[in-house]
């Protein structure tokens, strides 16, 4: 397993206990969190691409969050749906879990609109600054890797 696998699974790890510490922010930590973190690290890094997505998941569950709030019927589902995709195809994502996003408020029920689009905000942003932090660490080891290397090979050429 490479660095990036440990960083998520101990992110997850730390979400989840926050969510079970602190009864407010149980919204936190949502099933979805793991798809996109799973989605994070099967992508070439891109933090142009990555901050685009967590803006539409963030505007998608404001949207379905404001439509669940204003009527919790099935109208509002199929319009946070249809919103969703229009989002998604808006974009130009390539990230289904902003859907799946656009749907917990109806099974979350939030008390204000502005919770989970919050939470999303702030648990994707703390994993895509994680994220950014492991390929900082992983491009600084690489480039020490070759110095070392490039210093023993340039030393046992000497030698000869």
């Amino acid at each position: 397993m490479n660095m990036k696998t440990w960083v998520i699974c101990l992110y997850l790890m730390f979400i989840y206990w926050i969510s079970r510490h602190v009864p407010d922010i149980k919204m936190i930590f949502y099933p979805t969190l793991g798809a996109f973190s799973y989605l994070f690290i099967t992508r070439t890094f891109s933090i142009k691409d990555f901050s685009k997505m967590i803006a539409g998941a963030s505007v998608a569950s404001l949207i379905s969050s404001a439509l669940y709030l204003s009527h919790t019927g099935m109208f509002s589902f199929l319009a946070s749906t249809l919103c969703a995709i229009l989002i998604i195809r808006k974009l130009k994502l390539n990230a289904p879990p902003v859907l799946t996003i656009a749907l917990v408020p109806y099974f979350a029920e939030p008390a204000q609109v502005w919770t989970l689009p919050l939470a999303v905000l702030v648990s994707l942003s703390g994993l895509l600054l994680l994220l950014s932090l492991a390929e900082l660490v992983q491009a600084s080891w690489r480039a020490d890797l070759r110095w070392w290397r490039k210093k023993n090979h340039s030393i046992d050429n000497s030698n000869l």
